[in-house]
């Protein structure tokens, strides 16, 4: 069995090594990624009239080193680019960096050097590496978000959606890093802390520029049933971030005559209402912190609080009674109405209705401060009394203790309660989303400048186009903390455009995903005077494999998904779902070595490279003396359980360490790193070498069996492969190479071996192309990197051979290889005859003879 040969290539280097040798990766390695660079292998053509696959892993962050995470998120992917290639698609496969943001501004901080060259030096870095590892990879579309050329674009899709009314700038609360100095979005704060720093996030009042996601909230949450190919856990993720809602907007009554509007999802729970609450900000509470010391001091410690949702969850519940109250709208009773700290502004209405039974932050806020918690919903008329533990109960039930709502279910009592607020005219049913707008102002200099001017004159003015980009000064100082570009003495200075006074250009830069919310365009397509061409975008979008990781599964993928959106809606692209199928890989983890520090009693970390295995055990080398062995987890540099990937290439090749990237565990769980797991791929590597050596291309006859079985490789391994069953499709080469080697020489074997080839090309390319070069296998006819994927004979996938089992008394005694399809008189005279069972019988009489056509024959005696 061969593929379609590939066109002789006068410029195909020479294989240095007779096929009996050993395979070196040294040399073949660098060699062989030479070729593929010289004769521009993984370039995509617009002008091509294949069929398009548009393979992406999601771009990296220059930190300076790639790590073993990265290697295998890459190889999955550049395993389907390189398929895909053979399969006779044209392939974009690009590759980029998220190159703005806030560690290189730490860097500068920490090392006196400016954040461009120590971001375009790790960029330089790991270029390097992935190269190393022989990626298909499309280097002419490479980008970076820190170059003018890219960030310049990116202003003028950012006016673009300020033309179109997405754009605006207010006043609100932020989520403030004091550490870093900048604004977080919502997303970017993880258990009250900034996402980079750590530090405590604190809330700030501060004009910010804000994209309208929530124009999008309905469209984004639609569009999540037409993703059938992302992960079910990345959409349940994102359908609960959007958090469409619907519940009652209705007013309270005040004891100071004030009308007081609240909102609640859980209108059918207002009968056990115990009190009131409104955000420090509210109208309500700054009138009643007016000459009241105590209450001023309460809303200043409110502040220092973070602006989350997960934050309100976990931090401590505080309040300040106001003094005042509300009239309960059925009962008349006076609610208290506090202050609290898990009440914001920007949520809601900035006040809300407490049912302390029902919900857990209004149960832990009148257990502090002892306010009544009534039940009025409960699993059957029984539990109506019914204590509370420690915890609120916010499940489904019937409602009790709740007058005309009493026996009614959740649902009904919502329509009930709804309905009657709007006949009485004190309220009206409402759809709220949790979403909230996305605020993408940061205070730091590492990052897109927002082009606007700000004149007296004129107010906010868009910076002209014919002026973009607006570039970033170089002679920069971060000496002090905080945004240099607000301290420039001459970069923020600069002529209104429109009316020529003097004016200041905006010092806030953009977030760094909005950079990362249309790179995919651009890889696309890249023209000089425009972010992209619309044409080219309608001929690769969507992507039709995305690869990255579940920590992205709201920041960067909500966001694409609604920049994408956001583009088309003004006539850019006609496109509105930028990812047409999403795999997110499980990490590369190891285990930990570690020693207590007597001074302080804090664990010493080791890495592997410092540490003897033996046994059970493991010793540190420097000193012989033993270290604790702690659990397998993320490997971290904290931990210091990382694995350098540029010495486990220097010493075992990039093929073994690809091919150890796709063993053994399904791609999308965690892989555990084994030294006797890379050590296993490299013995592989050359245990298939020594197969290619073997190719007899005299040999003569055929071998069904092995025919069968490879065609039904080849074609499971090519459905593996469009599944990303990475693990699948390598046990299947194993499992054919074995038989290969086992079988007699013929033609059958001589084809097997050049089958083998070819389905190895995708995941060790380097081997496959010294082993193509070779005489006999491939020589002369170019690079295996053009090589089409082996043919399938659809006959032979199916078996005309089963192995029927023959049973004594219910007990496996031989085995039968028939033709399918035998009858049942010749199974019965085959095993009858056979010697295991003649010798099972003993002489004993067969009573009846049990046949299942191709599956079994069981003797009763």
């Amino acid at each position: 069995m061969t593929s379609a040969p590939a066109q002789p290539n006068p410029g195909q280097p020479a294989s240095t090594q007779p096929a009996s040798g050993r395979f070196d990766p040294a040399t073949a390695d660098l060699r062989w990624q030479k070729a593929w660079d010289d004769a521009q292998s993984f370039r995509a053509d617009d002008t091509s009239t294949k069929p398009r696959s548009y393979v992406l892993e999601m771009f990296p962050y220059p930190s300076g080193r790639i790590h073993i995470g990265h290697v295998r998120n890459y190889t999955m992917g550049d395993v389907l680019a390189r398929y895909k290639k053979m399969t006779g698609h044209e392939v974009l496969h690009p590759m980029g960096w998220d190159a703005f943001g806030m560690p290189a501004e730490n860097a500068a901080m920490e090392k006196g050097v400016h954040p461009g060259g120590w971001t375009r030096e790790n960029i330089a870095n790991m270029k390097a590496q992935l190269k190393r590892l022989g990626f298909a990879l499309d280097w002419s579309r490479e980008i970076a978000t820190c170059e003018p050329e890219y960030y310049g674009h990116e202003q003028a899709l950012f006016l673009d959606l300020y033309a179109g009314g997405l754009v605006y700038r207010k006043e609100s609360a932020v989520n403030w890093d004091p550490i870093d100095h900048t604004v977080l979005a919502n997303e970017q704060v993880i258990d009250g802390r900034g996402w980079r720093s750590g530090a405590l996030v604190e809330k700030r009042k501060l004009n910010q520029w804000f994209l309208k996601i929530t124009d999008f909230a309905d469209e984004l949450l639609e569009g999540l049933s037409t993703l059938d190919k992302w992960p079910e856990k990345v959409r349940l993720m994102q359908e609960n971030w959007i958090g469409k809602s619907q519940g009652l907007e209705f007013r309270f009554t005040l004891s100071n005559g004030v009308t007081l509007p609240v909102y609640t999802t859980r209108p059918d729970t207002i009968f056990g209402a115990s009190f009131v609450a409104v955000a420090a900000d509210h109208p309500v509470a700054q009138a009643a912190a007016a000459g009241n010391p105590a209450a001023q001091d309460f809303i200043a410690l409110c502040k220092q609080g973070g602006t989350t949702a997960a934050e309100l969850e976990t931090a401590e519940k505080l309040g300040f009674d106001t003094g005042l109250t509300a009239a309960h709208p059925f009962t008349g009773a006076a609610l208290p109405v506090y202050i609290a700290n898990f009440v914001l502004m920007d949520y809601g209405t900035g006040a809300i209705m407490a049912v302390p039974g029902h919900d857990q932050r209004d149960f832990d806020f009148a257990t502090k401060y002892a306010l009544p918690i009534h039940r009025v919903v409960a699993a059957d008329v029984a539990q109506a009394d019914a204590p509370f533990g420690t915890e609120a109960e916010a499940g489904d039930g019937i409602l009790v203790n709740s007058q005309f709502l009493d026996g009614m279910s959740v649902a009904q009592a919502k329509a009930a309660v709804i309905g009657r607020a709007q006949a009485e005219g004190w309220g009206e049913g409402k759809t709220v989303w949790r979403l909230r707008d996305w605020g993408v102002s940061r205070q730091r200099y590492w990052g897109t400048p927002i082009p606007f001017v700000h004149c007296e004159v004129c107010g906010v003015v868009p910076v002209p186009k014919k002026h973009l980009p607006v570039t970033l000064p170089e002679d920069v100082d971060f000496s002090v903390p905080g945004n240099p570009l607000d301290r420039h003495p001459t970069w923020k200075h600069v002529d209104c455009p429109q009316c020529g006074h003097a004016a200041r250009r905006e010092t806030d830069t953009l977030d760094t995903f909005v950079d990362s919310s249309w790179y995919f365009l651009r890889f696309a397509s890249q023209p000089a005077d425009r972010p992209f061409d619309p044409e080219q975008i309608k001929q690769w979008l969507p992507v039709e494999q995305y690869i990255g990781g579940i920590e992205h599964a709201i920041l960067h993928l909500l966001y694409a998904r609604f920049w994408t959106r956001a583009l088309a809606r003004i006539g850019k692209v006609d496109v509105k779902e930028p990812f047409g199928s999403l795999f997110t890989q499980g990490m590369v983890t190891h285990e930990t070595y570690s020693r207590v520090d007597p001074a302080n009693g804090q664990p010493i970390w080791y890495a592997p490279g410092d540490i003897e295995r033996s046994g059970e055990g493991a010793t540190l080398k420097a000193d012989g003396q033993p270290v604790e062995i702690g659990r397998v987890i993320k490997m971290s540099k904290s931990k210091k359980n990382v694995v350098d990937p540029d010495d486990i290439v220097a010493r075992y090749g990039a093929d073994a360490i690809r091919w150890f990237m796709l063993s053994d565990s399904p791609p999308e769980r965690d892989l555990p790193w084994s030294e006797a797991g890379i050590e296993g791929c490299a013995r592989f590597v050359q245990r298939l070498w020594r197969l290619f050596a073997q190719i007899d291309a005299g040999a003569e006859g055929r071998d069904k069996t092995l025919d069968r079985k490879v065609h039904q490789t080849v074609h499971a391994v090519g459905q593996d492969i469009e599944a990303l069953g990475f693990n699948k499709a390598v046990a299947r080469i194993y499992e054919l190479t074995g038989a290969t080697e086992k079988a007699a020489p013929s033609a059958s074997r001589t084809d097997a071996i050049r089958t083998l080839l070819l389905l190895i090309a995708p995941m060790m390319p380097h081997l496959a192309e010294e082993a193509f070069a070779a005489d006999g296998l491939g020589q002369g006819l170019g690079l295996v990197a053009d090589v089409a994927w082996p043919a399938v004979d659809p006959a032979l996938l199916v078996d005309d051979e089963v192995t029927v089992a023959v049973q004594v008394k219910g007990k496996l005694r031989d085995t039968l290889t028939v033709a399918k399809g035998t009858s049942r008189e010749e199974l019965e005279r085959l095993a009858l005859a056979s010697q295991n069972v003649q010798r099972a019988l003993d002489g004993a009489d067969v009573k009846k003879v049990i046949v299942v056509p191709d599956r079994l024959v069981n003797l009763v005696v």
